[in-house]
């Protein structure tokens, strides 16, 4: 078939799959956009923000399960995209970025809106191509979309010169295409899982470490299923969160610095530890000469590269989550497994009830425990929760409990601030059918609150929580504990008025000041047609705890503690 360069842009995004997609025009992708202004099947949603719209198609994946797609032109619009693809990357997230580029005849002659970007994202991406002709568009799209789902997902990265989208030429338009030397190992050797069954099997004190893995897998029936034939307790990364629902008798929430005593102290105690689609990041493990000492470590990952990278592994398996779970679970019933209920197991249940929270209902400011008690209460349970980054994340991290995969998006390995909203509206757009809220800091919202002109022209409706307590919370919470309460410029100001800030965008503000505001201020926002911004004014004194010291092991949460009987060391432990 005869295209143009830009025609088969297009062309090849159907053949994917594609409904939407997320950008800015600019001189270089102009051809792109030519051919888009007569698409149908295509919705583009025009953002503010190049880094937005990466954070948008961010959303979108984690929220759908598919490849979201971003747009940018060249130089400053494709160097825009950076940081998004960094936060993918470090996230496992498949997003395939199109980029402008100068005409092929001016390439490394520093023109107008000229710059690398090939280069500059190598480290951030899974793989980037720069096409050359046009003959060449349908392969590399198809390669692209392969290379972002497949395996370990990961951004991609397509650099388009302009006079390439404006020649024309014969073009293939495949579907699938076969990459030499790429063929991720998806089942893991029967060998190895059935040491593990043993292993998992004979051991007295067995906990499993959820990650993000098992989310992107798709296999949360595979891990409860799982655990309840172990009776082995579940604690997750904070990527994991929600790959087991929070309600199930042996789930213990989020461990590392800023987890849950239980959490933490399930990991500290185990003699085995089954770790699935993590890659031990250093929030999780603290001091690395510390972390699972005497402990046998099973690790599960689709990146052979992750497996030993930073813990010494008893028995790895390389492996997609789902199928080596779904093994697993196999090759224990054939050994005759049967639900367990253990000393560790009774243990393990009677701690996770005493893990409740007595909360100041009169408290003023607003305690962010209380307004996520009432998030908590308007939430469905198919409903999605993005957050921003900072004390806020890790509240929320904490207190509102998700039942279903996909349902709790944040940025884990990056921690970019300003992630929250942008992503939020990506979500909604892939999940028009429920209801999506961003639970966002003041700090973090102000990065790309001015997503809020995107929401409105594109009739896109989100929730959007903004916390206020006038400072850089999790900035503040460190220097108040390890800084001597040296405050380093992390105090906001009074700036701006958020009631404001969303009626400049045509949208509704409400103010919370009180506790008992929140309850009708959500419901409110929820009733409403369009995006509705929520401002909580909250206590900045009031920290996200416990936390680990900057260098510290897990242990030193509990300091002597792990000497005593269980319930008497961990005591009252406030929810945390």
């Amino acid at each position: 078939m005869r295209l143009r360069g830009a025609e088969a842009v297009i062309e090849a995004l159907k053949k994917q799959g594609v409904k939407h997609v997320f950008g800015i025009p600019g001189g270089a992708i102009m051809p792109v956009y030519d051919v888009l202004y007569d698409e149908t099947e295509i919705r583009h949603v025009l953002v503010r923000h190049e880094q937005c719209a990466c954070h948008a198609a961010d959303g979108y994946a984690r929220a759908s399960g598919s490849v979201g797609v971003c747009m940018a032109t060249s130089g400053p619009g494709a160097t825009n995209l950076v940081t998004g693809l960094a936060n993918a990357y470090m996230d496992s997230v498949p997003v395939v970025a199109f980029t402008g580029q100068v005409s092929t005849s001016f390439i490394g002659c520093d023109a107008f809106q000229e710059a690398d970007i090939v280069g500059m994202t190598m480290p951030v991406t899974k793989h980037n191509f720069q096409v050359r002709n046009a003959s060449e568009i349908g392969k590399v799209v198809a390669s692209a979309f392969k290379l972002a789902r497949s395996g370990r997902p990961a951004p991609v990265l397509v650099d388009l010169p302009k006079d390439v989208q404006a020649s024309e030429a014969e073009i293939d338009l495949p579907e699938d295409v076969e990459i030499i030397g790429f063929k991720p190992t998806l089942n893991g050797h029967p060998l190895q899982i059935k040491k593990a069954a043993e292993l998992l099997l004979g051991s007295e004190r067995p906990v499993i470490l959820a990650g993000g893995g098992v989310i992107i897998s798709n296999a949360s029936p595979e891990l409860v299923a799982l655990a309840e034939l172990l009776g082995a307790p579940v604690v997750t990364t904070l990527l994991g969160k929600s790959s087991i629902p929070e309600n199930h008798p042996l789930s213990l929430g989020m461990m590392g610095m800023h987890g849950r005593k239980s959490a933490n102290y399930a990991v500290l105690q185990a003699d085995v530890l089954l770790a699935v689609g993590t890659r031990f990041s250093d929030r999780i493990t603290g001091n690395l000469n510390e972390f699972a000492k005497g402990t046998r470590v099973i690790h599960v990952d689709i990146d052979p590269a992750e497996i030993g990278k930073n813990v010494p592994v008893h028995l790895p398996i390389v492996g997609d989550a789902k199928s080596v779970l779904s093994d697993m679970i196999k090759a224990m019933a054939s050994m005759i497994a049967k639900n367990r209920d253990t000393a560790w197991t009774r243990r393990i249940k009677e701690l996770k009830e005493r893990c409740e929270c007595s909360l100041d209902s009169d408290a003023k400011p607003v305690d962010q425990r209380v307004l996520l008690k009432q998030l908590q209460l308007v939430l469905g349970d198919d409903d999605i929760v993005v957050t921003g980054v900072g004390r806020h994340q890790m509240f929320a991290a904490h207190f509102l409990k998700r039942f279903k995969p996909r349902t709790f998006i944040s940025s884990g390995g990056l921690g970019t601030m300003g992630f929250g909203f942008p992503a939020a509206m990506g979500a909604k757009v892939a999940r028009p059918d429920v209801e999506v809220f961003d639970y966002d800091g003041d700090g973090s919202f102000q990065m790309t609150g001015k997503e809020l002109a995107t929401c409105k022209e594109n009739g896109i409706k989100v929730v959007a929580i903004v916390v206020r307590d006038g400072v850089l919370g999790m900035v503040y919470q460190w220097q108040d504990i390890f800084s001597k309460k040296r405050y380093s410029q992390v105090h906001l100001g009074r700036v701006p008025d958020f009631v404001k800030f969303a009626e400049a965008f045509g949208l509704k503000g409400i103010r919370v000041e009180g506790n008992e505001q929140i309850g009708p201020a959500l419901e409110e926002a929820i009733k409403n047609d369009e995006t509705t911004l929520v401002e909580v004014l909250v206590n900045p004194d009031v920290h996200a705890l416990p936390m680990m010291p900057p260098g510290g092991s897990l242990s030193q949460l509990f300091g002597d503690c792990l000497e005593k009987p269980l319930l008497e060391a961990l005591g009252p432990m406030k929810g945390w």
